[in-house]
């Protein structure tokens, strides 16, 4: 069985070849995104062992998703597929400063009719980590409901969960966002939230004062994600702030984050104390923004390695 186990919708990503606006874009390359299963496979790459629970349409998007997660090593034994619902697509925007956009063809895919029922209690028991997102409750009423039962499941049997809150207000209200994911974020043992994902929160865009707030919720662990300058992380006993590492060139920001969620729950998978932890998820979210595609630059441990200038890459 899995060491972590994650649920949520992953589409098919068409990214286009050129920048600019779509409207003047005519060429795509196929690609897979969704914010647990980049998740999965980072975890994946960086030598664990990691499971997705999810569901497509019996389509060839639908294939296409499961045999490329299922050959970066991830479980996708609790993946079903639906005959009556197609898999998601989404589109990216990208420009030559780094900035992307996204735009969303996903109302009433497979993903979506995800239920309570979809989830195997004693996969998720087995799990040392479940982690989930605020994503997947946006997608429906069923979704959300699914979630909490894995959150339920995974409390019940000692499983620690792991929230990015992944805010994606063009699938809901900001008020509806802040009172479902607070609602996680009272039941998890550590969150993960970017910086504006606290203002939308909490009210603050301070680290020290959202995770102060955010203990007070609920969290035992709240590390808060800012780009390129580290991640600031608080407990009761302690808290630090934590230097990120600068690259030349950010290509492509999207996916960023679930490395970082990837890289902080590996350290912990390792045995390493929090401040380890934290300096391997800024490594691999650094990591990510050089590459196009949401997964194509998560790195393994050798990556990480020679990126840290720890070891020499042999290229030739």
């Amino acid at each position: 069985m899995p060491e972590v186990v994650t649920l949520g919708e992953t589409m098919v990503l068409l990214n286009p070849i050129n920048t600019g606006p779509l409207k003047y874009v005519s060429h795509f390359v196929k690609q897979i995104g969704g914010a647990e299963s980049n998740f999965a496979i980072g975890v994946s790459r960086l030598g664990h062992s990691a499971g997705w629970i999810s569901r497509v349409g019996q389509d060839e998007f639908g294939k296409y998703i499961v045999s490329f997660i299922r050959g970066e090593g991830v479980d996708t034994s609790q993946v079903k597929l639906d005959k009556e619902a197609p898999t998601g697509v989404y589109f990216k925007e990208r420009y030559e400063n780094g900035e992307s956009k996204v735009y969303y063809y996903r109302k009433g895919s497979a993903a979506s009719r995800m239920t309570p029922q979809d989830l195997n209690q004693d996969y998720i028991a087995s799990a040392k980590f479940l982690h989930v997102s605020g994503i997947t409750p946006a997608l429906s009423e069923s979704c959300h409901q699914t979630v909490l039962e894995a959150i339920k499941i995974a409390k019940s049997k000692g499983v620690k969960i792991s929230l990015d809150p992944n805010i994606r207000l063009k699938l809901w209200s900001e008020q509806r966002a802040r009172e479902v994911i607070m609602e996680m974020l009272s039941q998890s043992d550590i969150v993960l939230p970017g910086q504006e994902e606290g203002r939308l929160l909490v009210g603050t865009d301070d680290p020290v004062k959202i995770a102060n707030k955010m203990l007070r919720a609920g969290a035992k662990i709240v590390v808060i994600k800012l780009g390129e300058k580290g991640a600031y992380y608080a407990t009761e006993d302690k808290a630090e702030f934590v230097p990120g590492y600068s690259v030349s060139k950010v290509v492509d920001p999207i996916g960023a984050g679930d490395g970082f969620a990837a890289g902080f729950i590996s350290g912990l998978l390792k045995g390493w104390d929090i401040t380890e932890s934290v300096r391997l998820a800024n490594a691999v979210g650094s990591r990510v923004t050089q590459v196009i595609g949401d997964v194509e630059g998560l790195p393994t441990m050798e990556d990480i390695e020679v990126f840290l200038g720890r070891k020499k890459g042999v290229e030739r």
